[in-house]
């Protein structure tokens, strides 16, 4: 019995060790965003992410493959999620690259290797301690959003520059853009001559 009581003490000491020599590399780079996650840190986050989505993991879409599918998850992706993603998916904004961890190039394989169950669940339900936010509330509304957004981030390696441009009318404007476009408009028409572009500081 004492053997027993032995082992298991130096288990749970060995294990109580582990987690904090895991911690202290976790947090050796502190906790700001600007420093880019350890292997360590990006495999077990892996790890942690694919237990919590295994669950979704053969889940097939409802929402049948189609142009007008794609279309619309093409328009949603520029209105909800190019913010952080860019256009593109390639992860390359301001907002995108000051995250931590930095939004990922989804046109590469880790995301495009995961399965269209998998990418649901990441939309609808966001990725814990990462910028990914639930989007999902639900409602067969929000899901059949969700697989659209599923079937356009499975276009992004083969997005033209057509419907890049497109999605740029898509993003959303600040106030101070829509002003401007509205005066660009109204000089068009001859109403009012063409105001000078006032500088603006982003943040």
């Amino acid at each position: 019995m004492r053997t027993w009581a032995i082992v298991a003490t130096g288990a749970l000491v060995l294990l109580l060790l582990g987690v904090v020599g895991a911690f202290a590399v976790l947090l050796h780079g502190g906790m700001g965003a600007r420093t880019e996650p350890s292997r360590l840190e990006t495999d077990l986050a892996l790890e942690l992410r694919g237990l919590g989505l295994r669950a979704w993991r053969d889940k097939r879409s409802p929402v049948p493959a189609s142009g007008e599918t794609l279309s619309e998850g093409r328009a949603h992706f520029a209105d909800h999620c190019a913010s952080c993603h860019g256009n593109d998916g390639s992860g390359q904004t301001e907002i995108g690259q000051n995250l931590y961890p930095r939004a990922p190039d989804m046109r590469l394989a880790p995301t495009q290797r995961l399965t269209d169950g998998e990418l649901f669940a990441i939309i609808e339900d966001g990725v814990r301690f990462t910028g990914m936010p639930a989007w999902g509330d639900k409602s067969e509304e929000s899901q059949r959003a969700s697989w659209k957004l599923v079937q356009f981030i499975r276009h992004l390696p083969r997005l033209t520059a057509e419907e890049r441009l497109e999605m740029e009318s898509l993003n959303p404007k600040a106030p101070e853009d829509r002003q401007e476009d509205r005066d660009d408009a109204k000089f068009l028409e001859g109403d009012e001559p063409a105001k000078e572009p006032v500088p603006r500081h982003h943040h």
